[in-house]
């Protein structure tokens, strides 16, 4: 979560929490919508394609 935060503010943006779903929690950085899993660890490979994804606003 720290690495998805500190590339939404290196664009000028929040990561803001939306709502809790069964067991993932929802984020939005801008108009880009996202589930997070309830978890200690958020898997690498998912961590990378949203860091990528909220880079790329």
């Amino acid at each position: 979560m720290k690495r998805i935060r500190e590339a939404a503010e290196s664009k000028g943006m929040a990561l803001d929490f939306v709502r809790r779903g069964g067991k993932h929690d929802i984020y939005r950085v801008g108009s880009f919508q996202f589930p997070i899993g309830r978890h200690s660890d958020i898997p690498e490979l998912t961590a990378r394609k949203t860091i990528k994804e909220v880079e790329g606003l």
